[in-house]
């Protein structure tokens, strides 16, 4: 029996040395299966180690390398010192198990004595298991505490150092001291924006100002150079209390230990601006312009066609869509795509802020975190999440680097530039494989138009087709009562045929009302369509017409 021992450990301290925790792991691990020589146990040559890496994730490269030899039958025993360095989480474990079972593998836990191969040792491996979820649940928990108790009390938290602040020179002190030089450049950014109004028109005086990012030389000896400041990065300055002598914890501020850059009063007028900014309407009755779509040149159909903002007017409305070029270049295709823009775009923001508060967004974005940065990103992604869904919609427009829209998915790719901004992280950090997801959703036609329906997302009734519907019966109530057609007609003010044509409504079968009034009426069924149809006297034949 062929034997693999997979070592772990959390976080990279000591792994420099001669003899470190992986190699204590391997030894104990490999004295045991020497140990079980007499039952043909035999070790493998390859060593299957991941130092600094959480047992929060699968994502683990070592780990990887042993289920690939596990697949390919080369290893039937999976040795480790105890069941945590495998996985603490019972929803991986579950996936792991259900890998080793499909390739004939065990697996056994050198200091806890019990092994997979049989129905007892499952349980106990599950009992375990529980507690070790619990305990990294427990420490994560201790993690956030610390760090809402700390912030409470105005302390730095650690993270890349703003624009305008340094490291204390004293490291015993968590907190900032200001950056003169850069100091002056916040001072401009907010004296721009308290003058122009306009984070587009602050951009283009800030880069002929020549005002730059910060340069800094991290820990690892990379060095981050001073660039020129983007739109997402001003309007991230412009928004950090930081600068008035504050820090954020999620959605509240405490007085810090640092000393602020600007005024009170200059701060009151900025956020006024920026907050009437947002809320600023757009389309009534003035003309639609390609800024007022959030999604332009970003969004493209199954067929990689671009999707081109464009709008129509009905009365005093203006109406936004996404329509396929190839409408506009080349005239009808029964296969384009024609998207209500305040939808699409909803949708859009609805599923990023989704894919941004799952927890595992973290461990796709980023390698080897501890449990403190891991929190702390957690907390940043949130708080994005909470503006897209808020009143900060316009973020996704920064947000989105490329969007594909299909019949049974979307496909949704992020910008890394400006994610990085938004978390205050190096681009570097990022890891590119994780700004790319797939959601599913469906899709609703109605001739070329089409909407987009989420997952689960709840119908939306037709409400001019159920205001109908009860005016219906109605009329067919006065009717009934012995009410001639043409006084019907003389008082609601329409004509006799106007009431024949729609009255019929009202002599549908129950469970096609129930649809209309639920919204799970097939959507190409439009009130037109029905009141044009040969509708059948029969309720059977009716539900095999409108249902089937």
């Amino acid at each position: 029996m062929r034997c693999g021992i997979y070592t772990r450990k959390s976080s990279d301290e000591g792994l420099d040395q001669d003899f470190n925790s992986l190699d204590a792991q391997y030894e104990a691990c490999a004295s045991y299966i020497a140990s079980q020589r007499h039952e043909g146990w035999k070790l493998v040559r390859n060593r299957y180690d991941d130092g600094g890496i959480s047992g929060g994730t699968l994502e683990r490269p070592a780990l990887k390398r042993l289920m690939d030899d596990i697949e390919a039958g080369r290893i039937q025993m999976v040795v480790v010192y105890k069941i945590d360095r495998l996985t603490r989480s019972l929803a991986d474990f579950a996936k792991l198990v259900e890998r080793l079972e499909a390739s004939g593998c065990s697996f056994v836990s050198v200091t806890q004595a019990f092994n997979t191969s049989s129905s007892m040792g499952r349980l106990t491996l599950n009992v375990l298991l529980s507690f070790a979820q619990f305990e990294r649940e427990v420490t994560a928990e201790r993690i956030r505490d610390k760090i809402s108790a700390s912030k409470q009390k105005g302390l730095w938290m650690g993270g890349k150092y703003p624009l305008g602040y340094d490291k204390h020179p004293d490291p015993q002190k968590r907190t900032l001291v200001v950056n003169e030089t850069e100091a002056e450049t916040v001072k401009a950014l907010f004296g721009l924006y308290r003058n122009i109004g306009c984070l587009r028109a602050v951009e283009e005086e800030a880069l002929r100002l020549g005002l730059r990012s910060k340069q800094q030389t991290f820990a690892n000896g990379r060095e981050a150079r001073a660039r020129p400041l983007s739109r997402g990065q001003i309007y991230y300055i412009l928004r950090n209390p930081l600068y008035i002598g504050e820090i954020r914890h999620k959605d509240k501020t405490y007085p810090g230990q640092h000393p602020p850059i600007i005024t009170p009063d200059l701060w009151a007028n900025v956020q006024a601006k920026l907050q009437s900014a947002s809320r600023r309407k757009r389309g009534d009755g003035k003309k639609q312009t390609p800024a007022s779509f959030l999604l332009t040149g970003k969004i493209s159909d199954d067929r990689g066609d671009p999707l081109t903002p464009t709008s129509t007017r009905k009365g005093k409305r203006t109406h936004r869509y996404y329509v396929s070029n190839r409408l506009i270049s080349g005239g009808k295709d029964p296969a384009a795509w024609r998207l209500p823009a305040n939808h699409l775009e909803n949708s859009i923001a609805s599923i990023i802020a989704d894919h941004l508060s799952l927890s595992l967004t973290v461990a796709e974005l980023f390698d080897g975190l501890g449990v403190q940065q891991i929190t702390a990103l957690q907390d940043r992604l949130k708080e994005l999440a909470k503006s897209i869904q808020t009143d900060e919609r316009h973020i996704i427009s920064g947000l989105v680097a490329h969007v594909r829209v299909e019949p049974e998915q979307v496909h949704v790719c992020l910008d890394q530039g400006y994610l990085a901004e938004r978390l205050d992280v190096e681009i570097r950090e990022i890891n590119p494989a994780g700004l790319s997801f797939i959601v599913p959703w469906h899709i609703k036609r109605r001739g070329i138009e089409s909407k987009l329906i989420l997952g689960d997302e709840k119908p939306v009734p037709d409400l001019t087709l159920i205001k109908l519907l009860a005016q219906a019966h109605k009329w067919a109530e006065e009717m009934r009562c012995g009410t001639p057609l043409k006084k019907v007609a003389e008082r609601t003010g329409v004509t006799p045929a106007y009431i024949r044509t729609r009255v019929k409504l009202a002599l549908l079968s129950p469970k096609i009302q129930k649809a209309i009034f639920e919204g799970e009426l097939d959507p190409k069924f439009t009130t037109n369509r029905i009141l044009t149809s040969k509708i059948p006297l029969d309720w059977g034949a009716q539900e095999t017409l409108f249902l089937q």
